[in-house]
């Protein structure tokens, strides 16, 4: 059987393929199941700032800031010996999943300021955290930021949070980069160990019926995943970092061309939310049976052998193949032609 095992991170995993960060990473018991299934490592859901800050104000509203106006109502909230705040239970629980079990933790953390990326980051990796992932959600919506700035933006939050922990950090980025290599080049002077292509950014919906802005969640589609399968093509073997993809990756078929194209691991979400924790098992399954039906004899020979260094045509996989593309198409039996 061929040897499924993949570098990520610096850390050694058994095959490529984890769970990313969903309700099924959430807490200890759906952690557990994850690993049973057969999870190579699992990533956390994201650890907020900005619930922790809404929380500090809530608690100081309630229960430090009662009496004011009122003298009467010093101790209507009464305050508890002990307050499980949202940052403590996210901790602990970080905590309880690294002692049980065996497979790396990987903790995700999404900021706001500059003191909150070091502080909480600090706090995941003596947590336990085996790497940590920055999950930085930023819409450059301000028509006077530049590219630079944005650019720039990340590079601060791993410069400042690179000079205080020492576990690996892997950035998870948007596809709206302008030159996605370039930046990553970047990254890496600055000390990212690995990068994680790319960032769903869920979407505002517009409610027909009372006109409001409403946020909409979708699961992603198989289609998503073409995207990241090029950009790991791209940046195989121009950039010395990790390489993960999430994102759309529903079938094997799907995860066996993202490692041919050079990523280390790929992410699984939607599809485990859709068919359960179980299905990775099959996926693993039929990732040995495609690499021992076509005589591979590991994962890391089968890595990157399809990037754009390695492809037959390399061209294609920027716009030398456009034309040929459009003009491929074929419209249903009956349409105008």
């Amino acid at each position: 059987m061929a040897d499924l095992s993949t570098r990520y991170l610096g850390l050694n995993l058994a095959h490529p393929l984890v769970p990313s960060a969903s309700p099924l990473t959430k807490n200890l018991d759906s952690a557990r199941i994850m690993e049973d299934a057969g999870a190579a490592a699992i990533v956390l859901p994201s650890l907020f700032e900005e619930k922790i800050e809404a929380e500090t104000q809530q608690m100081e509203r309630f229960f430090f800031s009662q009496s004011l106006g009122h003298g009467e109502a010093d101790s209507f909230h009464p305050l508890p010996e002990r307050i499980l705040t949202y940052q403590d239970q996210y901790l602990d629980e970080l905590r309880r999943i690294k002692a049980a079990l065996a497979i790396p933790v990987i903790a995700s953390l999404n900021g706001t300021s500059a003191g909150g990326w070091i502080e909480y980051g600090k706090a995941l990796q003596d947590a336990g955290a085996d790497a940590l992932e920055l999950n930085i959600y930023y819409l450059a919506a301000d028509s006077t930021e530049s590219s630079v700035c944005v650019e720039q933006l990340y590079l601060d939050i791993l410069h400042a949070l690179r000079a205080q922990v020492s576990i690996p950090l892997a950035l998870k980025l948007s596809p709206q980069f302008s030159s996605p290599i370039h930046f990553a080049q970047r990254l890496q002077a600055a000390g990212a160990d690995g990068i994680v292509l790319f960032n769903r950014f869920y979407q505002a919906d517009i409610d027909l019926d009372t006109l409001e802005v409403v946020p909409k969640l979708e699961l992603s589609t198989p289609a998503e995943a073409l995207l990241r399968v090029r950009w790991a093509a791209l940046m195989f073997g121009r950039v010395n970092l990790s390489l993960a993809v999430t994102g759309g990756f529903h079938h094997v078929a799907d995860a066996i061309k993202a490692l041919l194209a050079g990523a280390d691991v790929v992410q699984l979400c939607s599809v485990l939310l859709q068919k359960g924790p179980h299905y990775l098992g099959q996926m693993r399954t039929e990732l040995a049976q495609w690499l021992d039906a076509h005589e591979y004899q590991s994962v890391a020979q089968l890595k990157g052998s399809v990037s754009q260094q390695h492809a037959i045509d390399p061209a294609a996989y920027e716009r030398a193949n456009y034309i040929q593309v459009l003009d491929s198409y074929t419209p249903a039996s009956g349409v105008l032609r």
